[in-house]
């Protein structure tokens, strides 16, 4: 590769982190974006589940839905305080 040539952005990263945690919770896209606060499309939980890439912004709102979701489903259990590292490897 030459000084001119770019390196090509890895843009699928893999299963997330965060498909097993929804998977093992029960939750689908439809439980997180019915649990967000803000604009949020199941295309975009979809996205973040399969590991393509997203902005800081994103991954902040999907953490505080999924973290909302866990709190709906299962009011009696310890609060669910996942952090935006603790579900994505980027």
């Amino acid at each position: 590769m030459t000084d001119t040539e770019e390196t090509p952005i890895v843009r699928d990263l893999g299963l997330q982190p965060l498909d097993a945690l929804m998977t093992a919770a029960g939750l689908d896209n439809h439980d997180i974006v019915q649990s967000c606060a803000e604009p949020l499309t199941h295309k975009a939980v979809q996205r973040a589940r399969k590991g393509r890439r997203l902005t800081p912004h994103m991954k902040r709102r999907i953490t505080e839905a999924l973290n909302k979701a866990l709190r709906q489903k299962a009011p009696e259990a310890e609060a669910s305080n996942h952090r935006v590292k603790d579900l994505f490897t980027y």
